[in-house]
C-alpha cells in the first residue's frame, strides 16, 4: 500500500483500540468503588470509627479535595487498559503482521503465547505477597501514632508491585528469544548463572520491602527456576542448530572447515554418466563417443 493508505489504516486501528478502552473505562466507572476495595484489600483496616494506634492497622483516606475524582478516573482507566488489552493488542498486531515473514510470525505467536501467562503468574504472585509487604511496612509505625494512608499511594504501590513482578517473570522468555534469534548462546547463559542468581535475589530483596525472607524467596525462587529452564532450552536449541547447520555459530570473519579428503572416481561411473547424456546417445562406439559431442571433437 502507499504511505497514505498505511496512515489511514493506522488511524482506523488506533480509533478502534481507543474506542474499546473508552467503552471499558465507562463500565469501570460504574464499578469503581468495588475496584478500589479490591485493590486496597491488602491493607489491614482499622475498626470503623477509630483511627488506630501503632502499626496494627491503617486508615485509607483521601487527602485532597480532588483526590476522589482523580483516583476514580485513574482506577477506571487502568481497568480499561487491562480489560481491553485483547482488542488494542489485536489491532496493533493486525497492523504489523503483514510486514512480517512467516518465521517471524511464528516467533511472535510463541512469544505472546508464553508472555501472557508468565505476566499473569507474576501479577498473581505480587497480589499474594502484597498483604505481607503492607503489614511489615505499617508495623514500623511507633506507638501513639496512627497510619493514615492516601488511597492514591496505596493504589500506586499495588500497581507498581504487580507490574514489577509481572515484568520480572518475562526475563527468561527474553533470554529464550535472544537465543532463538542467535544473539545469545546457551553456553554463555550457563556461564552467567552465578551472577544472574545473585542479582535475582538482590533484586527480590530490594523490590519486596519486608524484613523476612518470605517475600524475597517468593520472587527470586520462581525467577531462578525459570532462568534455569531457559538455559536448558537454549542449550538444547544450540545443539539442534549445530546438528542441522555446523557453520551456524561461525562469526562473520570465520571460515568454515573444508573437507579436503580426496574421492576416487571410477571409470565405470564416468562411462555411465557419459551414457546418461541424451546428446551422446548415438550409434558410435564408446571410444568414439568419448571424443565427439554433437559432431565436434574435444578440442573444438
Amino acid at each position: 500500500m502507499p504511505l497514505v493508505e498505511h496512515l489511514r489504516e493506522l488511524r482506523n486501528r488506533l480509533a478502534k483500540g481507543l474506542l474499546a478502552i473508552a467503552a471499558v473505562t465507562v463500565v469501570a466507572l460504574v464499578y469503581s468503588e468495588d475496584l478500589m476495595v479490591f485493590l486496597t484489600k491488602s491493607v489491614p483496616k482499622c475498626a470503623e470509627g477509630t483511627m488506630g494506634d501503632g502499626g496494627n492497622c491503617a486508615v485509607v483516606s483521601f487527602n485532597t479535595l480532588i483526590a476522589p475524582f482523580s483516583t476514580t478516573i485513574q482506577v477506571s482507566l487502568v481497568a480499561g487498559l487491562v480489560v481491553a488489552s485483547p482488542v488494542w493488542l489485536y489491532q496493533l498486531w493486525a497492523f504489523i503482521a503483514p510486514g512480517l515473514h512467516k518465521q517471524e510470525k511464528k516467533y511472535t505467536y510463541a512469544f505472546v503465547g508464553a508472555a501472557v501467562p508468565l505476566f499473569a503468574a507474576g501479577a498473581y504472585l505480587a497480589y499474594l505477597i502484597l498483604p505481607i509487604s503492607v503489614k511489615v511496612l505499617i508495623s514500623l509505625t511507633p506507638e501513639g501514632s496512627a497510619n493514615i494512608l492516601s488511597l492514591a499511594d496505596v493504589l500506586d504501590f499495588t500497581l507498581r508491585m504487580v507490574l514489577v513482578f509481572g515484568l520480572a517473570f518475562e526475563l527468561p522468555l527474553v533470554l529464550v528469544m535472544l537465543n532463538l534469534t542467535g544473539v545469545l548462546s546457551g553456553r554463555r547463559m550457563a556461564r552467567w548463572w552465578r551472577g544472574v542468581i545473585m542479582g535475582v535475589f538482590v533484586f527480590g530483596a530490594i523490590i519486596t520491602p519486608t524484613t523476612d525472607p518470605i517475600g524475597m524467596l517468593a520472587l527470586a525462587g520462581p525467577i531462578t527456576v525459570l532462568y534455569l529452564a531457559a538455559v536448558g532450552f537454549s542449550l538444547l536449541n544450540d545443539k539442534r542448530r549445530r546438528r542441522n547447520n555446523p557453520d551456524a555459530e561461525l562469526g562473520d570473519d570465520e571460515a568454515s572447515h573444508l573437507d579436503l579428503t580426496p574421492e576416487a572416481v571410477g571409470q565405470v561411473e564416468a562411462v555411465s554418466a557419459a551414457r546418461a547424456l541424451p546428446e551422446q546417445a548415438t550409434g558410435e562406439s564408446d571410444g568414439a563417443r568419448s571424443h565427439r559431442l554433437n559432431g565436434y571433437d574435444d578440442i573444438t
